[in-house]
């Protein structure tokens, strides 16, 4: 592993990943990477001639188009296009040109709604998905596919994670297309600077959500690397839930808002409950490290210093 594609770099994910690399490795790794305007993934063409040109020996697919349950639900054409675009490019330029390894990033919303808690990897194309990101999911799914079956049919070692929902430095505060915790983070100190009685929270606040910080991520996949026969997906995950609702009460009491919160029940709740089943990755060795409380006081803080910086994905 002496060239390493990090695609998708400048994202929460991407970036924690080659953070973890130089941290590792140093100068020992030379970490390939290219802005979206600098090379479109989704363009077939640009991604065979870089791949071509640059030679990876390892590429890890960092790259996505993602949101919240507002932007899935919005604009589902664009998440199946788009994230299927990534994956064929990606997967086929780099067996054509002679990639030996290829991680690929996926999500634990590749598991149907109703799945047995904690999922098991297994549990994948049992029944049906959630709506709200069923277009998101299947682009993953296909993208987990092409590396099982490029594998079995070729022998090339493409193989891929399934992290739960992440948080951690570098996050996306959109106002409607954020995740769960970053929406928060921004409400409640807007909530806060602005002396507002009430935060309004969708849904009913009782679905359970298990939260990875992006820096445990980073770690998982660099130990996966390691593996010589690593499982063709896996699940990475921190090992324990909370409701909603607690969240928001631990996202409160980080920020200091001392106000109340209050649910619109009109606003979809999303799947009831989504627990992975860890066992598989930590047979391997691998565990987290950051506890939720902790990585809050961190996301905040990352949060407050892009505000003051100028840089915040807002």
């Amino acid at each position: 592993m002496k060239k390493v594609w990090v695609t998708g770099h400048r994202g929460m994910v991407g970036s924690a990943i080659c953070n973890a690399f130089r941290e590792k490795f140093g100068d020992a790794v030379q970490i390939l990477t290219r802005t979206r305007t600098e090379l479109d993934v989704t363009n077939t063409a640009a991604v065979e001639d870089y791949i071509a040109s640059e030679k990876p020996d390892t590429i890890v697919n960092a790259a996505a188009k993602v949101g919240g349950i507002h932007a899935n639900n919005t604009y589902p054409a664009e998440f199946l296009q788009e994230n299927l675009a990534i994956n064929l490019n990606l997967v086929h330029s780099a067996w054509r040109n002679g990639v030996e390894r290829f991680l690929n990033l996926g999500s634990s919303c590749i598991y149907p709604k109703m799945a047995p808690q904690p999922i098991k990897e297994d549990s994948l194309l049992t029944s049906p998905l959630e709506s709200t990101n069923e277009a998101y999911a299947l682009a993953k799914i296909t993208g987990l596919k092409l590396c099982q079956f490029y594998r079995r049919q070729y022998g090339v070692l493409y193989h891929s994670a399934m992290p739960c929902n992440l948080y951690g430095p570098g996050d996306n505060y959109h106002g409607e297309n954020s995740h769960v915790i970053p929406a928060l983070l921004r409400k409640f100190h807007e909530a806060k600077e602005n002396k507002a009685p009430e935060v309004i929270m969708w849904g009913t606040g009782t679905p359970l959500r298990e939260f990875l910080h992006t820096e445990d991520l980073a770690d998982g996949v660099l130990h996966l690397l390691t593996l010589e026969n690593p499982p063709n997906w896996v699940n990475i995950g921190f090992g324990s839930d909370v409701t909603i609702r607690e969240l928001a009460e631990k996202i409160k009491a980080t920020v200091g808002y001392e106000g109340k919160i209050n649910n619109d029940t009109s606003k979809p709740d999303g799947t009831p409950r989504k627990l992975m089943d860890n066992a598989l990755i930590r047979s391997t060795g691998w565990e987290p490290k950051i506890g939720l409380d902790e990585g809050l006081k961190g996301a905040y803080q990352d949060f407050l210093d892009s505000i003051e910086a100028g840089t915040a994905r807002l």
